[in-house]
């Protein structure tokens, strides 16, 4: 049985999806669970990472970037891929790097994790924010048209943001949001009104603007330290 798969499952053996079974460094439980904001009903997202071999990058059809499956609500990257969007503080490749349920992990996967404190920067604040922006307009189009917003989304937007301004303050991500559990979940179950959400929403964004401007993260990520891993490990692969 493959670390991939469970009992009872069947592994569609495509090309795509063997990278994945094949070729993961890193893999692990993303939302809700990782969040420490699961219930009964929460789905287990997975996410992960795999290095396709650099003999694929001589022919003229690339690997893939990114595969989804082989299980539901599944999602992986190649690892170049994963690293430029980390770099640019993409927040759901950023926090996948810190979540605390890790299912697979390999010495490219050990380094790969090590790597966290580079990727994190100043742009943060702007990557974070604006996700949350986008959200918050999803959210007050829904409450025009629906009279409600979309719950379980409004308790995320709060989530995300909470962890933004815990980043800028302290220079550490951090996805528990345990401490906040029983408010964060009373959102989603409709027990706050819009207004107070909103009222969240105005207040975490000012702190986070107040915290950007005496963070201790640097205004950039480490390029120089993740492009010599990215090398180093295609080189390493180039001769396996």
């Amino acid at each position: 049985m493959n670390e991939l798969t469970t009992p009872g499952e069947s592994l569609d053996e495509s090309p795509d999806l063997a990278l994945v079974r094949d070729h993961t460094v890193y893999a692990c439980v993303m939302g809700s669970r990782a969040f420490g904001l699961a219930t009964e009903a929460s789905d287990t997202d997975r996410r992960g990472v795999y290095l396709a071999p650099t003999p694929l990058f001589w022919r003229f059809e690339k690997p893939p970037t990114h595969v989804e499956g082989p299980r539901e609500e599944e999602f992986s990257w190649e690892l170049e891929r994963f690293c430029e969007l980390a770099l640019r503080a993409n927040p759901n490749i950023l926090e996948c790097l810190h979540s605390p349920l890790v299912e697979r992990l390999t010495p490219v996967g050990e380094e790969l994790l090590s790597l966290r404190g580079a990727f994190l920067s100043r742009r943060a604040h702007t990557t974070f924010t604006r996700y949350a922006g986008s959200q918050h307009a999803k959210l007050a189009a829904d409450v025009r048209l629906h009279g409600a917003p979309r719950w379980k989304h409004a308790m995320h937007l709060l989530r995300l943001l909470l962890s933004c301004r815990d980043l800028l303050r302290t220079g550490r991500l951090t996805i528990d949001a345990t401490a906040h559990r029983d408010r964060l979940l009373a959102v989603k179950r409709g027990e706050l009104t819009w207004s107070e959400v909103e009222a969240w929403t105005a207040r975490l964004t000012e702190e986070s603007e107040a915290a950007l401007q005496r963070s201790p993260l640097p205004e950039s990520p480490d390029h120089a330290r993740v492009q010599s891993f990215l090398t180093r490990t295609r080189r390493a692969s180039a001769f396996a």
